[in-house]
């Protein structure tokens, strides 16, 4: 049986003229839960229902892992780290790292976050203080980058963080930019691939730099950050460390998916919390009532459920990752269709989100959804901005308490106001993002 869905020619002039993000909704809407593209030899199954998502990830994930449809991610950003290691090697990688990134083990990154947090504070201060207009999306950026280099490799120079933030930019920009297929091979010298090769050099040498520079020294003197953790641990059958090529990988991975995909989500919650004032107003009640006006501590945390909520529900309408692919290595059926070896399943968070039969007035912003009781009562897969099964992100707990912290410290003093007239132009360039940035001005309370 076969799925329907846009020819090529329909699928590649829809993409182009409407977006990816915009023309695979109106395919859903006209096509159903789930529907096929072939882009020449290749098969593309677009699944947005939440039995989907739990067959690919959990049920019969034995058919699905990352293999041709990561090629380019491998190829030009992160080698072989976590997000795109598969087999045995993802595996070991896997429990090695796992035990790092547990609601308790992150924990031990809380202040870490109210330190930082503290800082941009400070900056936000200044820039209220002249009724400044920023780029929010460059300020969430800048602290993710800040946060994510200090728990990593405690960096803490503002030229080191800068020099790292900006070469992964570029290397995230190319490695997009090679997703599509369109591009020339790095030995032409093009100003993107002279770009591209020199941002790589300098994130590749700089963390060789800082392992050779731990090896050379007593290991009782090391930092303890997630570098150090790492270069520690070793494989339970074996013996063996992590090999110095697999360090690299796995920083140059946690710096990516540590950063970016939560300043987007930060970003987002600005744009979400301007928009909807009467949800503003309540979570600077309980910040006011539980706070009183003090900084906050790790410990507050548990007693600001709705500050959580919020970023919930902001994951759920703006997924930083609105698809994610899985390549099928063994034939298996789908919601009753055939699904050949090779063929690319693409689940997308921001549709399931979306899809009316699990979700009440599914475009409103509403944190109200994220209470114990409604959250049980929901299908275990309606809701999967980390992936989901196995291969969810590892570091969905880290992210979700930077999240929580910048949240509760930046609203408890600030109110960034978008700019009059302002209408966001939502588009997916590998991540979700705003085509037209995110300029607020920042207003102290």
């Amino acid at each position: 049986m076969q799925t329907p869905g846009p020819g090529f020619l329909k699928f590649l002039h829809g993409v182009r003229t409407r977006g990816l993000l915009d023309f695979v909704g109106k395919q859903w809407r006209e096509h159903g839960d789930v529907f096929q593209v072939r882009i020449g030899r290749r098969r593309l199954l677009f699944a947005m229902h939440p039995d989907a998502v739990e067959h690919v990830s959990v049920s019969h994930r034995q058919n699905y892992d990352k293999r041709d449809s990561y090629d380019s991610v491998r190829k030009y950003l992160i080698g072989d780290g976590l997000v795109t290691s598969s087999g045995e090697l993802w595996r070991r990688q896997r429990k090695l790292m796992a035990p790092f990134f547990t609601p308790k083990g992150v924990q031990t990154y809380a202040n870490l976050f109210i330190r930082d947090g503290a800082r941009l504070v400070a900056r936000w201060d200044e820039l209220a203080a002249r009724s400044a207009e920023v780029e929010i999306a460059e300020e969430m950026t800048y602290i993710t980058a800040s946060i994510i280099l200090k728990a990593m490799f405690s960096t803490e120079t503002m030229e080191s963080i800068h020099q790292m933030k900006d070469a992964v930019g570029t290397m995230i920009a190319f490695a997009d930019t090679a997703m599509t297929g369109f591009y020339l091979p790095l030995w032409v010298p093009t100003t993107k691939n002279r770009d591209y090769l020199a941002a790589r050099e300098t994130v590749h040498r700089s963390i060789a730099a800082v392992i050779a520079q731990r090896r050379a020294s007593d290991e009782s003197t090391w930092p303890d950050d997630l570098l150090s953790r790492l270069m520690k641990t070793r494989d339970e059958e074996t013996g063996q460390p992590m090999s110095e090529a697999l360090l690299r990988d796995e920083s140059i991975t946690t710096f990516f998916a540590g950063h970016e995909t939560t300043a987007r989500t930060m970003t987002f919650a600005w744009y979400a919390l301007a928009s909807n004032p009467a949800v503003t107003e309540r979570l600077h009640e309980e910040l006011d009532r539980v706070l009183g006006g003090r900084p906050p501590t790790a410990d507050d945390l548990r007693q600001l459920p709705y500050a959580l909520q919020i970023v919930k529900e902001v994951l759920r309408l703006y997924p930083a990752a609105p698809f994610y692919v899985r390549d099928a290595v063994a034939a298996d059926k789908l919601a009753g269709f055939d699904v050949p070896a090779g063929t690319a399943v693409m689940l997308s968070p921001y549709y399931t989100h979306r899809h009316p039969q699990f979700w009440d007035d599914p475009e409103r912003f509403d944190p109200d959804r994220w209470t114990r009781e409604r959250e049980a009562a929901r299908h275990g897969h309606a809701y999967h901005p980390f992936a989901a099964g196995p291969r969810i992100c590892i570091g969905n707990n880290f992210s979700l308490l930077e999240s929580h912290v910048l949240l509760v410290m930046l609203a408890q003093r600030f109110t960034p106001k978008l700019r009059p007239g302002y209408e966001p132009q939502w588009v997916m360039q590998g991540t979700l993002g705003l085509a037209n940035g995110l300029p607020m001005t920042i207003v102290a309370r």
